[in-house]
């Protein structure tokens, strides 16, 4: 709890304790400090001394946590109660139970979880110092010759009986559609031109259901002609479109017809304009 308090508390005729009540985290804490400093043995504790003690030690507590300040005033009437009881006399049934029985148990209990959580924080420590955070150490691996082999054939044979053969899949042949190259297509159409000075587009398409013929025709078309070794000429829009071979090698030799031999062109072969 957040206290401010530092009070003497008196332990004998010459010497005195300093407590702060800000350094413990509640009244068992604080109880088991003024036993264990002054070497009071714990299942004989002189409870009139440790309840002046204790009460000197909260006696200028402040109000600033009302739970906290509560569990120390709690503690203080229940060691008064215990003080009581000790001064009184009791029934002829209760002489041999202890008031401080209870106190004592738990004393024991939270000085052994206070040793716990010590010992637990300086292992946290110890193991940040050597490893990284999430760490997780490797388990050894154990040899054969330390591992008995423990199974009988009974026990094989009762596994095989449980195996299940796994159902048959339905393996459907599929044949993937080969991918279209505009490579393919520039070898088609010079292929094409081998025999004929010029080609028409659409003739190229024939037996090629896909988009992606014509589109990949028209790019190496495109790209022929780039390369200045073939013309492409369309008289209007939505004309049929041509692709005309060059004569020379170098791309400076004949140029395609004017529209009028397109359209002569075109009633020779019998193709609409």
């Amino acid at each position: 709890m957040d206290l401010t308090v530092a009070e003497r508390v008196e332990a004998g005729r010459d010497d005195f304790l300093l407590v702060e009540i800000e350094r413990f985290q509640g009244p068992l804490d604080l109880l088991l400090h003024l036993i264990r400093t002054q070497d009071i043995e714990i299942f004989d504790i002189p409870i009139a001394k440790i309840t002046s003690q204790f009460l000197d030690a909260i006696r200028g507590l402040e109000a600033t946590d009302l739970d906290g300040a509560g569990e120390f005033l709690e503690m203080a009437a229940t060691l008064i109660h215990i003080k009581s009881q000790m001064l009184l006399p009791r029934p002829g049934q209760d002489e041999d139970e202890d008031p401080r029985a209870e106190l004592v148990r738990r004393l024991l209990e939270y000085e052994q979880i206070r040793e716990i959580s010590a010992r637990m924080r300086s292992a946290e420590a110890d193991r940040s110092r050597r490893f990284g955070k999430g760490y997780v150490p490797p388990r050894p691996k154990r040899d054969l010759f330390e591992v008995p082999l423990e199974t009988t054939w009974d026990e094989v044979f009762e596994a095989a009986l449980t195996v299940v053969m796994p159902e048959p899949r339905n393996r459907t042949h599929r044949v993937t559609t080969r991918t279209v190259t505009m490579e393919e297509k520039a070898v088609l159409i010079l292929d094409a031109l081998k025999k004929s000075t010029r080609v028409e587009f659409g003739k190229l398409l024939l037996g090629f259901k896909e988009r992606s013929h014509g589109v990949m025709t028209f790019l190496a078309g495109l790209e022929l002609t780039r390369r200045r070794m073939l013309f492409l000429r369309q008289t209007r829009p939505f004309a049929a479109l041509w692709i005309y071979r060059r004569d020379d090698e170098n791309g400076s030799g004949v140029e395609p017809p004017g529209d009028g031999d397109e359209d002569h062109h075109d009633e020779e072969e019998g193709v609409p304009g």
